[in-house]
């Protein structure tokens, strides 16, 4: 017999992509299958529950609808799905080669949001909130960034709706992560790293923390100031907001649809990394949809940095979500408006709080949560770097690290199921943040991995 007439051998399946057509044509709004409404923002002056024209000086019309609808699903207007069209549906991945290092019976797959323009799942509301706010005359968005994802999907959007994008990054990430700065400048964007000088609120900040490396807080602070008092600007915001959450559900909707590809009923387990909770969300919601259902029993995990644990050690109340108190009140899980977080190299989870929508469903019990120390989280990008080929975000490498540990205890008992791991973003900018973990860390060998 000569090789041309071997018997031809089926590859294990590797990825699901699905075609254009397969984008999403619905936004899915987990609050509709909630057992239990979420609390109600409140007005920063009055204490009462927020109405739609408290948000007009903030946010176009159709956003502050979204914010406060209790529609099951929201319809994706074509001029979304269309820019949407430049990088979604995105991949859906099984993750052979870190089974097999692990030596685990689960079946892992990663849902990868790296393949944006930006290299990560902040586009998927970007996008949106531009082509609304463009629809209704507003000619300059403004917004805080972390470690950049944010601040370059937005300045991306803009770009493609002619908006004009400022952009206020927090000063630890700026200094650190000038590329991401960099990209921004390049789709327009003008950044400021904050706290600046450019606000009132930002000077004030310089007065009480002199020599701060800024938080998520006070550029959002910096950020709502500057739109405000003009009638041309609207503020955005790239996390916590129901109506982010609602954007970021095409992740979860696309990810239902490829495991069945692969054969899958359910995923026993959904890990997602957890700052302010729109990659969480973006994955979960639909898949709690499901459960809330009684189709699956899917457990959803939130997975943040010891450094800023407000899910596992914040308290569950209302508090503003920027540090000078111009925010409305959201009910959620919080270390307070003033925590600062170390600098560590997660710019995008260091939150004082969570969404309001992810905490009300922790509180209910539909999701768990756990904190991961810096370095367990490279150790577990490491690994999945030198088996799956793709260096995460700094951020995602906390779902990694969550889905290591749990493939691991499986490989313990030898229990099998399926879990799906939010990748969400590349390290491609971050490779900074690397090197300086790999300095101290030991390089692994094979049959000796040190994760």
């Amino acid at each position: 017999m000569t090789s041309t007439d071997a018997p031809a051998t089926t590859a294990p399946m590797t990825k699901a992509v699905l075609a254009d057509a397969d984008i999403p044509t619905h936004w899915y709004n987990l609050a509709a299958d909630l057992p239990a409404p979420m609390p109600p923002h409140l007005h920063p002056g009055t204490g009462e529950a927020l109405v739609a024209g408290d948000m007009a000086p903030l946010f176009p019309a159709a956003l502050i609808e979204q914010e406060m609808t209790g529609e099951r699903f929201v319809p994706i207007p074509e001029p979304v799905r269309e820019v949407y069209r430049l990088w979604r549906p995105s991949p859906l991945y099984r993750a052979h080669r870190l089974e097999r290092a692990l030596g685990t019976p689960a079946r892992i797959y990663y849902k990868y949001e790296g393949v944006s323009p930006v290299g990560s799942h902040k586009p998927n509301t970007a996008v949106a909130q531009a082509y609304y706010n463009a629809a209704e005359g507003v000619r300059r968005l403004t917004t805080e960034t972390g470690a950049g994802q944010w601040g370059s999907a937005l300045s991306f959007a803009t770009a493609l709706f002619g908006l004009e994008c400022e952009v206020w990054q927090v000063r630890a990430s700026y200094d650190s992560k000038p590329y991401r700065r960099m990209l921004m400048e390049t789709f327009g964007g003008v950044v400021h790293a904050s706290p600046s000088g450019l606000t009132e609120a930002g000077r004030g900040f310089l007065e009480r923390f002199p020599g701060t490396t800024g938080s998520l807080g006070m550029a959002v602070s910096e950020a709502v100031e500057s739109a405000a008092p003009d009638p041309a600007a609207r503020y955005a915001l790239g996390s916590v907001l129901n109506h982010v959450l609602l954007h970021q559900t095409v992740i979860g909707e696309e990810a239902l649809r490829q495991l069945e590809v692969f054969g899958e009923t359910a995923a026993d387990v959904v890990l997602g990394c957890a700052g302010g909770g729109s990659n969480l969300a973006g994955l979960s919601f639909p898949f709690l949809r499901e459960r809330l259902a009684g189709r699956t029993d899917t457990r959803v995990v939130a997975v943040e940095p010891a450094a800023c644990p407000s899910l596992t050690q914040g308290r569950y109340e209302y508090d503003h979500g920027d540090v000078a108190g111009l925010t409305p009140l959201m009910k959620m899980h919080t270390l307070g408006r003033d925590f600062v977080p170390e600098a560590i190299h997660a710019g995008g989870l260091r939150y004082h709080g969570m969404a309001p929508m992810v905490s009300h469903v922790v509180d209910l019990g539909l999701i768990t949560a756990q904190a991961v120390e810096q370095q367990e989280a490279f150790d577990a990008g490491l690994l999945f770097a030198r088996t799956e080929g793709l260096v995460p975000a700094p951020e995602s490498c906390h779902a990694v690290a969550g889905a290591i540990a749990e493939a691991r205890r499986r490989a313990d008992t030898g229990e099998a199921g399926v879990l799906v791991v939010g990748l969400s973003g590349n390290g491609q900018l971050d490779l900074p943040a690397y090197a300086e973990h790999l300095t101290g860390a030991r390089t692994p060998a094979t049959g000796d991995q040190p994760f």
